[in-house]
C-alpha cells in the first residue's frame, strides 16, 4: 500500500475542528502558541536516538516550521510506564500550568480496556478540555506491533463523545506489519517503542492530518463553535484526583524517612517520596477520598522489601505491595489501587514493611498517594 494511503488510514476522526483551527489562526497571526504532549514512554521518546527524533518533537517541529512568525513553545509531559490514571493526577503540574494551546495525549498501550481506565481517561480528557486556555486536543492511539493490542476502543469512544481528532497506529502501521509489508524490526526493536524510523512514521501520520486541517483553515471556512459536552459516559469519579508526596503532605513516620534529594525533571520519578528498609518500618496517612491509590517503585534489583497497605485499620483487607519487579527493562513506577468505591470522607492509610532482606539493603520507595473524592465532578 502506498504511504499516502497508509497515512490516510491513520485518521480515525477529525472531530470538531473549531479549537484546533483557532490555534492555527492564532499562530498565523504571529501570536505565541504552546504545543504540549502527555503520555507514556513513547511520548517521552523511549528508544529514539535523541529527544529531537521522537514523534512528539517532530510534530512540534511541524508547528515551528509551518508558523515561523509565531513563537512555538514545546512541553513534553511523557513519562515512561505510566497510565492515564497517573496522567490525570499530574496533568495540572506537568502540562496545564503552561496553558497549552494544543495537546496530544497518548496512553493507548499503557491503559487497559477496563471500566476504571475508561473512567480515568474521561476524567483526563475533561480536565484538559475545561482548562482556561481551552486547548485543542488530539488523541494518538499507539499499538503493540506484535499482537495489535491497545486500549483504543475505550479511548476512541471517549474521543468521539468529546468530538476530538483521533489518529491510530493500529489502523495504519499495524496492518502493514501484520501483512509483512513493513518488517517489525524496521520500526521498533521491541514490538512497542518506535525507533527513529518508527517515530518519523508516527509523526508523519499525525502531520498528515494536521496538514489537511491547515488546508481547510487557509480556505477561511467557518468551523462553528465547540462546547465541552455536559453529559458523561462514565461516573467520572477520578476527575478531581490529588497527588500527595513529601512536598505537600506530612504523614506520621516510624522507620520511614522523607527523600530530600532534588528532582531533576518530571521523568526523574523516584523523588519527593518516602523510603523504608526494615521490617516493621511504617508510614501513616490521613487522606480524604473514596478512591485511594499508592505509587511505589518496583525494582529489578534483588531482593526488595514487601509492604502491606491497610485502610481504616481493616487488616483482613490488607493489600500487599511487592517491590520486586519481574520485568527486565528497568525500575517501574507502579500504581496500585488500595480503595475503590469507598465511602467519601477521611480514611487512614497505613503502609508497613512486612518482609525485608538485610543482605541486599534495598529500600521500599513510596513515591506518592493519589486520592479522588468519587463524587463525579463535571
Amino acid at each position: 500500500m502506498e504511504w499516502q494511503q497508509i497515512k490516510e488510514k491513520g485518521i480515525v476522526s477529525y472531530g470538531n475542528l473549531y479549537r484546533i483551527s483557532k490555534v492555527m489562526k492564532k499562530a498565523m497571526e504571529g501570536k505565541p502558541v504552546t504545543v504540549g504532549m502527555l503520555g507514556g514512554s513513547i511520548t517521552q521518546g523511549s528508544l529514539s536516538s535523541t529527544p529531537s527524533s521522537c514523534y512528539a518533537y517532530l510534530v512540534y517541529e511541524w508547528w515551528a516550521d509551518k508558523f515561523k512568525d509565531s513563537r512555538i513553545t514545546y512541553v513534553n509531559g511523557g513519562i515512561g510506564g505510566t497510565t492515564s490514571q497517573f496522567g490525570l493526577a499530574r496533568v495540572e503540574s506537568d502540562l496545564l500550568r503552561y496553558d497549552p494551546d494544543f495537546i496530544i495525549t497518548e496512553f493507548s498501550v499503557n491503559d487497559k480496556a477496563t471500566g476504571l481506565f475508561k473512567e480515568n481517561y474521561e476524567g483526563l480528557i475533561r480536565k484538559m478540555l475545561l482548562h482556561p486556555s481551552e486547548p485543542a486536543l488530539m488523541i494518538l492511539n499507539s499499538v503493540q506491533y506484535d499482537n495489535g493490542m491497545n486500549a483504543q476502543d475505550i479511548h476512541n469512544e471517549i474521543g468521539s463523545h468529546y468530538e476530538l481528532p483521533i489518529v491510530s497506529m493500529k489502523n495504519s502501521l499495524y496492518p502493514e506489519v501484520e501483512e509483512g509489508r513493513i518488517r517489525i524490526n524496521e520500526i521498533t526493536p521491541d514490538a512497542l517503542h518506535p525507533n527513529d524510523r518508527g517515530h518519523r512514521m508516527v509523526a508523519d501520520i499525525m502531520i498528515h492530518m494536521l496538514e489537511k486541517i491547515y488546508a481547510e483553515v487557509l480556505t477561511g471556512d467557518v468551523f462553528g463553535d465547540y462546547k465541552v459536552p455536559e453529559s458523561l459516559i462514565t461516573k467520572n469519579r477520578y476527575f478531581d484526583s490529588v497527588r500527595y508526596n513529601n512536598k505537600n503532605c506530612q504523614p506520621e513516620l516510624s522507620g520511614f524517612s522523607s527523600d530530600a534529594a532534588t528532582q531533576g525533571g518530571i521523568t526523574d520519578v523516584f523523588k519527593n517520596g518516602w523510603k523504608g528498609r526494615r521490617t516493621g518500618d511504617s508510614i501513616h496517612f490521613e487522606v480524604s477520598g473514596g478512591m485511594i491509590s499508592v505509587q511505589y517503585c518496583k525494582t529489578t534489583k534483588r531482593t526488595a522489601p514487601v509492604a502491606k497497605a491497610v485502610i481504616d485499620g481493616l487488616e483482613d483487607r490488607a493489600i500487599f505491595l511487592d517491590a520486586n519487579f519481574d520485568e527486565t527493562w528497568g525500575d517501574c513506577l507502579y500504581l496500585e489501587d488500595i480503595l475503590i468505591e469507598g465511602a467519601s470522607g477521611v480514611h487512614t492509610l497505613d503502609i508497613t514493611i512486612v518482609k525485608a532482606d538485610t543482605v541486599s539493603e534495598l529500600d521500599f520507595y513510596l513515591v506518592s498517594v493519589i486520592t479522588a473524592n468519587q463524587n463525579g465532578s463535571i
